[in-house]
């Protein structure tokens, strides 16, 4: 399997990749997108010396940048005629303050789910010649609300609030793409949302305040924490399965309890198609791109 990671550098993104390039005799092909190139090639360099597997690379790009977001896909379609899997992970956490990208908008919005949408719906087409079955998985989480009169959130920020924003964006991303591409004969590519069901162990843990750093330390030795390792052990077989395993699972939202996949439950808010049709419209409009706009009149 080729599999594209946001994020996969540290935390959940590094765990999946550390995994995958281990397992089936080292067969899985990793393309990481990362915004440091030191990092990314420490990473690179960490992972084979410890799997052995030389078919990781690197694609550099801020996803605080739709400059670089083009320019990533351009890369990727240059030098990859197919892609079996994404995942969409890479995202903010933590913030003192709101910070402004230099296209106009709230950081956490862009980087966590403006960017992945339009990387995703230029890559579906790689997705599509997947002969094992494409499959997009999401990092999400069930809550948040988008703030329609203030997506940016210029008038009131808080770095939960526009965390959870852009995971509920990304849940009703998926939904649209599913929605989409069931109405199609012969789909081959899911579109799936994920929950870990314990929080990720990650470097995140360097950059929060004192307080919650202890409150962290102490939450770990009671077991809230999970490894970037466990969670990529957990989360590989959701891009090894079959392309038919991996179709049933498509528009539904998942997580991991009692050592197998669960299916949870939509919230109304997320699964509105008319929300979902608005939320698109507006994210065309922001990514202000031609080719994305093509893509998704195409698509609908």
């Amino acid at each position: 399997m080729k599999v594209l990671i946001t994020g996969g550098t540290n935390g959940m993104g590094k765990g999946v990749a550390q995994i995958l390039a281990g397992i089936d005799d080292q067969t899985h092909e990793l393309i990481i997108l990362c915004r440091s190139k030191e990092l990314g090639e420490a990473t690179i360099q960490e992972i084979e010396f410890a799997t052995k597997n030389n078919k990781i690379s690197m694609v550099l790009c801020d996803l605080a940048k739709l400059s670089d977001v083009r320019n990533a896909i351009k890369e990727i379609r240059s030098h990859h005629e197919f892609i079996d899997g994404i995942f969409i992970n890479a995202g903010l956490g933590y913030a003192a303050k709101r910070i402004e990208t230099e296209d106009g908008m709230d950081s956490h919005f862009q980087v966590n789910y403006l960017s992945h949408f339009m990387l995703t719906l230029n890559l579906l087409d790689l997705l599509e010649k997947s002969e094992n079955g494409g499959r997009v998985v999401f990092n999400v989480t069930e809550t948040g609300e988008i703030f329609w009169d203030d997506i940016q959130m210029k008038n009131k920020w808080g770095y939960e609030a526009a965390i959870h924003q852009a995971m509920v964006a990304k849940r009703m991303f998926s939904e649209r793409l599913h929605n989409l591409y069931k109405e199609r004969d012969n789909s081959k590519v899911s579109f799936i949302g994920f929950e870990i069901d314990k929080t990720v162990w990650t470097n995140q843990i360097n950059i929060i305040p004192f307080f919650m750093k202890s409150m962290a330390t102490l939450m770990k030795l009671f077991g809230t924490f999970i490894s970037m390792e466990e969670c990529g052990e957990i989360m590989a077989p959701l891009f090894t399965e079959s392309r038919e395993e991996s179709l049933k699972k498509s528009g539904k939202f998942i997580t991991w309890k009692n050592v197998a996949f669960v299916e949870m439950k939509h919230d109304e808010y997320a699964a509105d198609q008319k929300l979902q049709e608005r939320l698109w419209n507006i994210s065309l409009d922001l990514c202000n791109d031609k080719e994305t706009v093509q893509i998704a009149e195409r698509l609908t």
